[in-house]
Protein backbone atom coordinates (compact mmCIF):
# COMPACT_ATOMS: atom_id res chain seq x y z
CA UNK A 1 0.00 0.00 0.00
CA UNK A 2 1.44 3.40 -0.97
CA UNK A 3 0.54 4.79 2.49
CA UNK A 4 3.22 2.26 3.58
CA UNK A 5 5.79 3.21 1.52
CA UNK A 6 5.53 6.64 1.84
CA UNK A 7 6.30 6.34 5.37
CA UNK A 8 10.14 6.06 4.96
CA UNK A 9 10.39 9.31 3.80
CA UNK A 10 8.57 11.33 6.64
CA UNK A 11 12.00 9.84 8.74
CA UNK A 12 14.08 11.70 5.72
CA UNK A 13 11.75 14.84 6.69
CA UNK A 14 12.35 14.91 10.36
CA UNK A 15 16.26 14.29 10.04
CA UNK A 16 16.01 17.70 7.75
CA UNK A 17 13.91 19.75 10.43
CA UNK A 18 16.11 18.74 13.35
CA UNK A 19 18.93 19.34 11.56
CA UNK A 20 18.02 22.44 9.91
CA UNK A 21 16.26 24.08 13.37
CA UNK A 22 19.95 23.65 14.41
CA UNK A 23 21.60 25.55 11.93
CA UNK A 24 18.83 28.63 11.42
CA UNK A 25 18.91 28.90 15.31
CA UNK A 26 22.39 29.18 15.61
CA UNK A 27 22.39 31.70 12.19
CA UNK A 28 20.03 33.90 14.52
CA UNK A 29 22.09 34.01 17.73
CA UNK A 30 25.42 35.20 15.88
CA UNK A 31 23.83 37.33 13.53
CA UNK A 32 20.44 38.45 15.74
CA UNK A 33 18.63 38.68 12.94
CA UNK A 34 14.65 38.90 13.31
CA UNK A 35 14.96 37.52 9.39
CA UNK A 36 16.89 34.54 10.07
CA UNK A 37 14.68 33.70 13.49
CA UNK A 38 11.28 33.74 11.58
CA UNK A 39 13.07 31.10 9.45
CA UNK A 40 13.91 29.11 12.34
CA UNK A 41 10.76 29.09 13.32
CA UNK A 42 9.44 27.48 9.89
CA UNK A 43 11.70 25.01 10.44
CA UNK A 44 9.96 24.03 13.96
CA UNK A 45 6.96 23.80 12.11
CA UNK A 46 8.28 21.52 9.57
CA UNK A 47 9.82 19.22 12.25
CA UNK A 48 5.55 19.07 13.63
CA UNK A 49 4.64 18.41 10.30
CA UNK A 50 7.25 15.80 9.50
CA UNK A 51 5.99 14.06 13.04
CA UNK A 52 2.24 13.97 12.45
CA UNK A 53 2.96 12.95 8.84
CA UNK A 54 4.67 9.80 9.75
CA UNK A 55 1.75 9.29 12.70
CA UNK A 56 -0.82 9.85 9.59
CA UNK A 57 1.41 7.82 6.83
CA UNK A 58 1.15 4.87 9.71
CA UNK A 59 -2.33 5.07 10.60
CA UNK A 60 -3.62 5.28 6.67
CA UNK A 61 -1.69 2.07 6.33
CA UNK A 62 -3.91 0.52 8.36
CA UNK A 63 -6.24 -2.05 6.30
CA UNK A 64 -9.71 -2.10 5.91
CA UNK A 65 -11.60 -3.62 8.95
CA UNK A 66 -15.30 -3.78 10.13
CA UNK A 67 -15.28 -0.39 11.26
CA UNK A 68 -13.66 1.20 8.65
CA UNK A 69 -14.69 -0.56 5.19
CA UNK A 70 -12.98 1.76 2.87
CA UNK A 71 -9.85 1.89 4.75
CA UNK A 72 -7.73 4.76 6.55
CA UNK A 73 -6.17 6.46 4.10
CA UNK A 74 -8.21 9.68 4.85
CA UNK A 75 -5.96 10.07 8.34
CA UNK A 76 -3.38 11.92 5.87
CA UNK A 77 -5.42 15.20 6.05
CA UNK A 78 -5.19 15.49 9.56
CA UNK A 79 -1.66 15.78 9.07
CA UNK A 80 -2.14 18.03 6.01
CA UNK A 81 -4.82 19.97 8.24
CA UNK A 82 -2.81 20.22 11.38
CA UNK A 83 0.38 21.33 8.89
CA UNK A 84 -2.19 24.28 7.67
CA UNK A 85 -3.00 25.40 10.77
CA UNK A 86 0.47 25.49 12.53
CA UNK A 87 1.96 27.54 9.88
CA UNK A 88 -0.97 29.74 10.50
CA UNK A 89 0.33 30.04 14.31
CA UNK A 90 4.16 30.42 13.22
CA UNK A 91 3.36 33.36 10.81
CA UNK A 92 1.64 35.27 13.99
CA UNK A 93 4.58 34.87 16.06
CA UNK A 94 7.18 36.05 13.39
CA UNK A 95 4.73 38.78 12.56
CA UNK A 96 5.00 39.72 15.98
CA UNK A 97 8.42 39.65 16.52
CA UNK A 98 9.09 41.65 13.27
CA UNK A 99 6.66 44.17 14.50
CA UNK A 100 8.93 44.32 17.82
CA UNK A 101 11.89 44.73 15.40
CA UNK A 102 10.43 47.23 13.15
CA UNK A 103 9.67 50.08 16.15
CA UNK A 104 13.02 48.77 17.61
CA UNK A 105 15.82 48.22 14.91
CA UNK A 106 19.11 46.03 16.09
CA UNK A 107 22.34 45.79 13.95
CA UNK A 108 22.91 42.63 12.42
CA UNK A 109 26.33 40.67 13.71
CA UNK A 110 28.91 38.17 12.49
CA UNK A 111 26.71 38.43 8.97
CA UNK A 112 29.32 35.70 7.12
CA UNK A 113 28.86 33.05 9.83
CA UNK A 114 25.04 33.56 10.05
CA UNK A 115 24.52 33.47 6.04
CA UNK A 116 26.56 30.11 5.22
CA UNK A 117 25.00 28.55 8.24
CA UNK A 118 21.23 29.44 6.27
CA UNK A 119 22.63 28.27 3.46
CA UNK A 120 23.70 25.15 4.34
CA UNK A 121 19.99 24.54 5.82
CA UNK A 122 18.18 25.93 2.34
CA UNK A 123 20.02 23.32 0.41
CA UNK A 124 19.26 20.51 2.79
CA UNK A 125 15.46 21.64 2.90
CA UNK A 126 15.66 21.59 -0.72
CA UNK A 127 17.08 18.15 -1.37
CA UNK A 128 14.59 16.81 0.79
CA UNK A 129 11.89 18.80 -1.02
CA UNK A 130 12.68 17.15 -3.79
CA UNK A 131 12.69 13.72 -2.98
CA UNK A 132 9.71 14.28 -1.20
CA UNK A 133 8.25 15.44 -4.37
CA UNK A 134 9.10 12.48 -6.69
CA UNK A 135 7.92 10.06 -4.02
CA UNK A 136 4.84 11.92 -3.46
CA UNK A 137 3.93 11.60 -7.00
CA UNK A 138 4.92 8.63 -7.62
CA UNK A 139 3.19 7.15 -4.56
CA UNK A 140 -0.11 9.77 -5.24
CA UNK A 141 0.25 10.38 -1.04
CA UNK A 142 -0.95 14.37 -0.91
CA UNK A 143 0.94 13.83 3.16
CA UNK A 144 4.64 14.02 1.20
CA UNK A 145 3.39 16.01 -1.61
CA UNK A 146 2.04 18.74 1.32
CA UNK A 147 5.48 17.89 2.85
CA UNK A 148 7.76 18.61 -0.08
CA UNK A 149 5.75 21.92 -1.14
CA UNK A 150 6.18 23.39 2.26
CA UNK A 151 9.74 22.28 2.52
CA UNK A 152 9.76 24.39 -1.11
CA UNK A 153 8.19 27.66 0.68
CA UNK A 154 10.84 27.38 3.51
CA UNK A 155 13.48 27.67 0.76
CA UNK A 156 12.17 30.60 -1.13
CA UNK A 157 11.70 31.87 2.53
CA UNK A 158 15.24 31.26 3.36
CA UNK A 159 16.41 32.71 0.22
CA UNK A 160 14.44 35.72 0.97
CA UNK A 161 15.74 36.64 3.97
CA UNK A 162 18.75 36.00 2.85
CA UNK A 163 18.81 38.54 0.19
CA UNK A 164 16.88 41.09 2.43
CA UNK A 165 19.94 40.55 5.22
CA UNK A 166 22.56 40.73 2.38
CA UNK A 167 20.49 44.62 1.60
CA UNK A 168 21.56 45.37 4.72
CA UNK A 169 25.11 44.99 4.67
CA UNK A 170 24.91 46.25 1.71
CA UNK A 171 22.64 50.02 2.18
CA UNK A 172 23.05 49.74 6.14
CA UNK A 173 18.68 50.46 6.59
CA UNK A 174 18.11 47.94 9.29
CA UNK A 175 14.86 48.50 9.00
CA UNK A 176 15.10 45.94 5.79
CA UNK A 177 15.35 43.01 8.55
CA UNK A 178 12.19 43.41 9.89
CA UNK A 179 10.11 44.25 6.64
CA UNK A 180 11.83 40.94 5.13
CA UNK A 181 10.45 38.95 7.99
CA UNK A 182 7.26 40.49 7.53
CA UNK A 183 6.85 39.69 3.88
CA UNK A 184 7.84 35.82 5.14
CA UNK A 185 5.22 36.02 7.79
CA UNK A 186 2.25 36.89 4.44
CA UNK A 187 3.77 34.35 2.52
CA UNK A 188 3.27 31.73 4.94
CA UNK A 189 0.26 32.42 6.01
CA UNK A 190 -0.74 31.96 2.23
CA UNK A 191 0.64 28.87 1.71
CA UNK A 192 -1.13 27.56 5.19
CA UNK A 193 -4.66 28.74 3.61
CA UNK A 194 -4.18 27.23 0.66
CA UNK A 195 -2.99 23.99 2.09
CA UNK A 196 -5.94 24.74 4.62
CA UNK A 197 -8.88 24.84 1.73
CA UNK A 198 -6.99 22.18 -0.33
CA UNK A 199 -7.52 20.16 2.46
CA UNK A 200 -10.98 20.79 3.24
CA UNK A 201 -11.93 20.04 -0.51
CA UNK A 202 -10.35 16.64 -0.27
CA UNK A 203 -12.07 15.71 2.81
CA UNK A 204 -15.57 16.94 1.22
CA UNK A 205 -15.00 13.84 -1.19
CA UNK A 206 -13.83 16.15 -4.52
CA UNK A 207 -14.16 13.85 -7.52
CA UNK A 208 -10.65 12.44 -8.18
CA UNK A 209 -8.39 14.58 -11.25
CA UNK A 210 -9.95 15.54 -14.89
CA UNK A 211 -6.88 13.31 -16.37
CA UNK A 212 -7.91 10.61 -14.51
CA UNK A 213 -11.40 10.51 -15.47
CA UNK A 214 -10.24 10.96 -18.97
CA UNK A 215 -8.94 7.47 -19.14
CA UNK A 216 -11.91 5.75 -17.44
CA UNK A 217 -14.09 7.66 -20.18
CA UNK A 218 -11.13 6.29 -22.63
CA UNK A 219 -11.15 2.89 -21.32
CA UNK A 220 -14.82 2.51 -22.33
CA UNK A 221 -14.78 4.15 -25.72
CA UNK A 222 -14.57 0.28 -26.99
CA UNK A 223 -17.03 -1.18 -25.60
CA UNK A 224 -19.66 1.43 -26.45
CA UNK A 225 -18.63 0.94 -30.41
CA UNK A 226 -19.80 -2.33 -29.39
CA UNK A 227 -23.38 -0.69 -28.10
CA UNK A 228 -22.83 -1.05 -24.33
CA UNK A 229 -23.40 2.02 -22.53
CA UNK A 230 -22.37 3.68 -19.28
CA UNK A 231 -23.81 6.59 -17.16
CA UNK A 232 -23.38 8.16 -13.32
CA UNK A 233 -20.20 7.86 -12.82
CA UNK A 234 -19.15 9.06 -9.51
CA UNK A 235 -15.61 9.21 -8.50
CA UNK A 236 -13.86 10.75 -5.25
CA UNK A 237 -10.34 10.33 -4.11
CA UNK A 238 -9.14 9.65 -0.26
CA UNK A 239 -5.56 9.92 0.54
CA UNK A 240 -4.01 7.33 -2.13
CA UNK A 241 -7.01 5.34 -3.12
CA UNK A 242 -9.68 5.78 -5.74
CA UNK A 243 -13.12 5.45 -5.51
CA UNK A 244 -15.06 4.90 -9.02
CA UNK A 245 -18.66 3.53 -9.41
CA UNK A 246 -20.73 3.96 -12.78
CA UNK A 247 -23.70 1.97 -14.70
CA UNK A 248 -23.20 -0.50 -16.91
CA UNK A 249 -26.17 -0.86 -19.65
CA UNK A 250 -26.44 -4.31 -21.77
CA UNK A 251 -29.40 -5.30 -23.42
CA UNK A 252 -31.82 -6.79 -21.50
CA UNK A 253 -31.17 -10.25 -23.22
CA UNK A 254 -28.26 -10.84 -22.13
CA UNK A 255 -27.54 -13.42 -19.02
CA UNK A 256 -26.01 -12.24 -15.69
CA UNK A 257 -23.02 -14.38 -16.57
CA UNK A 258 -22.17 -12.00 -19.45
CA UNK A 259 -23.26 -9.24 -17.59
CA UNK A 260 -20.99 -9.79 -14.55
CA UNK A 261 -17.88 -11.25 -17.21
CA UNK A 262 -18.33 -7.71 -18.60
CA UNK A 263 -18.22 -5.80 -14.80
CA UNK A 264 -14.91 -7.43 -13.81
CA UNK A 265 -13.32 -7.40 -17.14
CA UNK A 266 -14.05 -3.35 -16.73
CA UNK A 267 -13.21 -2.78 -13.34
CA UNK A 268 -9.65 -4.82 -13.81
CA UNK A 269 -9.12 -2.64 -16.72
CA UNK A 270 -9.39 0.39 -14.65
CA UNK A 271 -7.79 -1.01 -11.46
CA UNK A 272 -4.65 -1.72 -14.42
CA UNK A 273 -5.15 2.04 -15.62
CA UNK A 274 -5.26 3.97 -12.07
CA UNK A 275 -3.38 1.41 -9.30
CA UNK A 276 -5.09 1.97 -6.15
CA UNK A 277 -8.54 2.01 -7.21
CA UNK A 278 -11.81 0.64 -5.66
CA UNK A 279 -14.18 0.05 -8.26
CA UNK A 280 -18.09 -0.44 -8.08
CA UNK A 281 -20.31 -1.32 -10.86
CA UNK A 282 -23.42 -1.29 -11.20
CA UNK A 283 -25.69 -3.51 -14.14
CA UNK A 284 -28.86 -2.88 -15.94
CA UNK A 285 -30.91 -3.42 -19.08
CA UNK A 286 -30.70 -0.56 -21.41
CA UNK A 287 -34.75 -1.59 -22.04
CA UNK A 288 -35.98 -1.07 -19.12
CA UNK A 289 -36.63 2.50 -18.63
CA UNK A 290 -36.19 2.60 -14.68
CA UNK A 291 -32.33 2.02 -15.48
CA UNK A 292 -32.54 6.07 -16.96
CA UNK A 293 -35.18 7.74 -14.54
CA UNK A 294 -33.51 7.28 -11.18
CA UNK A 295 -33.11 11.09 -10.35
CA UNK A 296 -31.06 10.34 -7.65
CA UNK A 297 -28.04 9.87 -9.60
CA UNK A 298 -26.14 11.84 -12.35
CA UNK A 299 -27.31 10.72 -15.44
CA UNK A 300 -25.33 12.33 -17.67
CA UNK A 301 -23.80 10.24 -20.32
CA UNK A 302 -20.27 9.50 -20.54
CA UNK A 303 -19.40 9.99 -24.08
Amino acid sequence: MSASAARPYTLLSIAAAILTIGLKTGAYLVTDSVGLLSDAMESVINLVAALVAFWALSFAAKPADQEHPFGHTKAEYFSSGLESALIVVAAIGIAIAAYDRLLSPHPIEQLGVGLILSLVATAINGGTAWVLLRAGKRLRSITLRADAHHLLTDVWTSAGVLIGIGLVKLTGWLILDPIIALLVAANIIWVGVRLLRETGSELLDRSILADERNQIKTLMMPYEQQGIQFHALKTRGAGSRRFISFHVLVPGAWTVHQGHQLCEELELAIIQQLPGSYVITHLEPQEDPESWTDQELDRTPLA
